[in-house]
């Protein structure tokens, strides 16, 4: 059982702990509340920086932050580390793997996880980038494959593990290819002096015409100029139709042969079971009204990449990312503390993506900006937006480290699932 003490005030009950579920309940924490905390992992984790836990750029408890320690001081928070397997509105019954529990309100802000387009080959055989856990298993097989490339005296086989395919030229994909540029150029000729890094090859496989969708045209053209400078094999237009036996097909025939592909080309929903019929029929995410409830539900709340929120603004709902996910959970912590709910708007500071050192592109709500400026911009904002003082040094040392000696010392093969191949 969960076993959660019966409280005179409201029970909300928040399914997740990612920016829109945290931000909700740390306010909620503060006011006439029993508040539920539903997770599956005992922390929140700062999902921008997963891909430089992946290149051995950062150590996973540094961009991750316990639960506990957060509402260690709020005694009517209760967390509990378990999985939703159905939600029953009817008798506001929320059923866990622990147990079930009611609820007066819920707030579901499950996030969203990797799309595979229904291709059970991708699912099982490429690399996401959506978990601590995610970002450990490329590490550790980046790692692995090329102790492995050192004894591997066919060039052909070499090659398999020393390339890397990504596949999705959004940020994460962007950022991935400039990071791995980077390895290429500075780490693998001190650490890995017996393999020929120009023999290392970094593609970038992008469905379509420009890389970054969403972002301005010069944030586009720079972006790929930077890539391709760095040595990235850029393919635009260049769709990924099957991954197997170590090789990547696209639709216009090209096949590539690595062991290790990234798989960044797009999300979906986590939608819980008892609510499937509330959502989208792309995408997966609920459909809620301006004040992020779900529409045809009473007392049940949708925030972040979960929530679809269709306006004459955004018809198409608002973009998966974090400042909406946060913007979110405040405007509905205000909402259910105030009794008078305001409409939720987006209030859009801009959009950004690093490539690598001194190299960023950022679009602001007036100009757009790139190179060092952008760059620095890049750094700035992603260490104030860490939680806990501990981790913002943690990170921030490490960074001015890595500037200053084109090195880190944390390439080490420990932890995460490795995939099965």
């Amino acid at each position: 059982m969960l076993n959660i003490p019966d409280s005179p005030y409201p029970r909300i009950v928040i399914i997740g702990a990612g920016f829109a579920g945290i931000n909700l309940a740390k306010r909620l924490s503060k006011e006439h509340f029993q508040v539920v905390l539903l997770d599956k992992n005992n922390y929140h984790q700062f999902q921008p920086l997963l891909y430089q836990v992946a290149m051995a750029g950062l150590e996973p408890s540094s961009i991750v932050f316990p639960l506990r320690k957060i509402f260690q001081k709020r005694k009517d928070v209760h967390i509990r580390i378990t999985e939703v397997t159905e939600i029953m509105t009817d008798s506001k019954t929320i059923e866990t793997t622990l147990g079930s529990i009611y609820y007066d309100k819920l707030i579901i802000a499950t996030g969203a996880t990797t799309n595979y387009y229904g291709d059970n080959d991708l699912k099982r055989d490429t690399y996401p980038m959506k978990s601590l856990d995610d970002a450990l298993a490329l590490r550790n097989a980046i790692l692995t494959d090329l102790e492995l490339a050192l004894t591997e005296p066919d060039f052909e086989t070499r090659q398999g593990y020393i390339d890397i395919v990504i596949v999705g030229g959004g940020a994460t994909g962007v950022e991935l290819a400039g990071a791995l540029a980077e390895m290429k150029k500075y780490i693998l000729p001190k650490d890995y002096i017996e393999l020929n890094e120009q023999e290392v090859d970094i593609h970038l496989l992008q469905g379509g015409s420009d890389l970054l969708m969403g972002m301005s045209e010069k944030s586009q053209r720079k972006s790929l100029a930077y890539l391709t400078k760095m040595g990235v094999k850029v393919g635009l237009g260049k769709r990924v139709v099957s991954y197997k036996n170590n090789i990547v097909t696209t639709d216009d025939g090209e096949t590539i042969h690595a062991h290790k592909v990234i798989w960044a080309a797009g999300i979906t929903g986590n939608l819980i079971p008892g609510l499937d019929q509330y959502s989208t029929e792309h995408g997966q995410r609920y459909n809620v009204d301006q004040y992020n409830q779900i529409i045809g539900l009473e007392d049940v709340y949708a925030i972040g990449d979960i929530a679809f929120m269709s306006s004459d603004k955004s018809p198409r709902g608002h973009a998966q990312v974090a400042q909406v996910a946060i913007q979110q959970g405040i405007n509905l912590a205000k909402n259910l503390c105030s009794g008078k709910p305001k409409p939720f708007h987006y209030k859009d500071y801009g959009s950004m993506a690093t490539i690598g050192r001194n190299k960023a592109v950022a679009d602001l709500v007036r100009y757009s900006t790139a190179g060092f400026f952008a760059w620095v911009m890049w750094l700035f904002v992603h260490l104030l937006s860490l939680i806990g003082f501990r981790n913002k040094v943690i990170v921030v040392l490490n960074w001015f480290w890595n500037y200053i000696t084109y090195d880190q010392s944390l390439r080490v093969i420990i932890g995460g699932k490795e995939k099965e191949k």
